[in-house]
């Protein structure tokens, strides 16, 4: 119902590859969301992120946004516990794991519930979004579980990458060490790229050449007035401020253009390329609807 079961089951704890990401990272521009490389400018999309993790990408809006609420009293209500330790909404994953063991066979609906969001709860703070320590998960998440079937019914997968962009878009500072998001969709996403691109990372010639950073023929002073970013405004009520954007994502289906085909023989496909297509396509082009 919540559609996690497929980040349920992949291997969420895989080895990240430091140097492969820092590579990329230090490839993002900021100014046009992107990835410059050799072979060209490509970047992550929400097609990516379903065919990975199978999030929705299409569904209602997931805000980040959150007033000040008793995180205490909440946190009885929506998992049956209270913990004495919450640091402004945020709770300790590793609470998460020892509070809420594998349900057992004799368990009630309600404790296999609580179980279930205090485990979507883990595998958002510490894969999907995490922060810096990868131990801490805030409880605005937790407000979104409380019906299973509306979980479902949310753009998750938006969300995520939404907070993989604004995370690169803040590392690409030379003194930004670290950051946060989903890094494993990142170094995931790198093999479909460019197989050649893995092989210039396993040479140190290379990557000192991935280092210099060429600047794109664009003026500085217009990129800068066209994609400033404040990203400190923590008392903005984001979904009315974007609002209008809100309602066309809503609404997105109402604006796909149609028209009847054009068929001439000039643009019929030829057999033995829909062989190979079917063999090698992408499966959800191939499906009846």
């Amino acid at each position: 119902e919540t559609s996690f079961w497929h980040v349920a089951n992949i291997d969420r704890w895989c080895k990240l590859d430091p140097k492969l990401i820092s590579t990329f990272i230090e490839r993002w521009r900021p100014e046009t969301h992107t990835f410059h490389l050799p072979c060209g400018e490509c970047t992550i999309t929400l097609e990516d992120v379903q065919l990975q993790l199978r999030l929705p990408v299409d569904g209602s809006v997931l805000t980040k946004s959150v007033q000040s609420a008793d995180w205490r009293a909440i946190c009885y209500d929506i998992l049956g516990t209270i913990l004495d330790n919450i640091y402004g909404g945020w709770i300790e994953m590793g609470w998460l794991r020892d509070t809420f063991l594998e349900p057992r066979n004799d368990s009630t609906e309600v404790e296999r519930i609580q179980y279930v969001r205090a485990y979507i709860l883990e595998i958002i703070g510490g894969y999907l979004m995490p922060d810096l320590s990868r131990n801490l998960v805030h409880m605005r998440w937790l407000l979104k579980l409380v019906d299973f079937r509306a979980v479902g019914e949310l753009s998750w997968g938006s969300t995520v990458l939404e907070t993989l962009y604004l995370e690169m878009y803040g590392a690409t500072p030379p003194n930004r060490a670290k950051m946060e998001g989903c890094l494993s969709l990142l170094q995931s996403w790198v093999p479909l790229v460019n197989y050649a691109i893995l092989e210039m990372h396993q040479t140190d010639r290379v990557l000192q050449q991935f280092r210099l950073r060429q600047p794109i023929p664009v003026t500085p002073e217009v990129l800068d007035d066209e994609h400033k970013i404040d990203l400190r405004q923590s008392n903005t009520n984001w979904p009315v401020f974007f609002l209008e954007y809100i309602k066309i994502w809503e609404n997105q289906y109402d604006h796909i253009l149609t028209r009847e085909p054009i068929i001439v023989p000039e643009l019929a496909c030829a057999l033995n390329y829909i062989s190979w297509f079917r063999i090698h396509g992408k499966p959800y082009l191939l499906s009846e609807e």
